[in-house]
C-alpha cells in the first residue's frame, strides 16, 4: 500500500480522547497522564468547543524538581501546587487546528513547521471531534509488515 498524501486527516486521527474543563485542577491532570499512555490532553468547555491544550511535557515542568527523586516533600509539594492551579491557567491556548476534511499532507507540513506533536481536530463550530497525532501519521505511513533483519542471526 503506498502512502496518500491526500487522505482526510479524519480518516486518521485519534477521536476517542479524554478531555477537560478549564476548571479542573492539575490533580485531575496529573492522574490522567499517570493512568495513560498519550502526551496531550485537550482543554474542552461544556459545548466541547476546543479552549486550548496540555501536553505532558509542559505539566511536568510544573512538577518539583525533586518529584525525579520520587521523595514524600516533593509529592506533598507538587499536590499543594496542583489542588490550587486550573488547568485553564497552564494549558496553551494559541492553537493551530485542522478541519476532519484536511489532508495528511496539509497535517505533516504543520508538524514540520511548528515541531508540535498533536494537532487538534476541529469541526465548524471549533467543536474537538478528534487529535492528530505525529503517531497517528507514522502508525499510517507504516502500517505494512516491517521486515526485520538481524544480522548474523540467519
Amino acid at each position: 500500500m503506498s502512502f496518500n498524501r491526500d487522505i482526510p486527516v479524519e480518516r486518521l486521527m485519534t477521536t476517542n480522547i479524554i478531555t477537560l474543563g478549564p476548571d479542573d485542577t492539575l490533580i485531575k491532570v496529573d492522574e490522567i497522564f499517570r493512568t495513560n499512555h498519550f502526551h496531550h490532553l485537550p482543554i474542552v468547555d461544556k459545548e466541547g468547543q476546543l479552549l486550548g491544550i496540555i501536553s505532558k511535557v509542559d505539566f511536568y515542568k510544573m512538577e518539583d524538581s525533586f518529584t525525579i527523586f520520587n521523595t514524600v516533600k516533593a509529592r506533598h509539594t507538587n499536590a499543594r501546587i496542583f489542588q490550587s492551579i486550573h488547568a485553564q491557567e497552564i494549558m496553551s491556548k494559541q492553537l493551530a487546528t485542522l478541519h476532519p476534511e484536511d489532508t495528511a499532507m496539509t497535517a505533516m507540513g504543520m508538524f514540520r513547521e511548528n515541531l508540535f506533536h498533536a494537532i487538534p481536530i476541529v469541526d465548524e463550530e471549533k467543536k474537538l471531534v478528534g487529535l492528530l497525532t505525529t503517531y497517528d501519521l507514522l502508525t499510517y505511513a507504516f502500517q505494512e509488515p516491517v521486515i526485520q533483519y538481524f544480522p548474523g542471526a540467519e
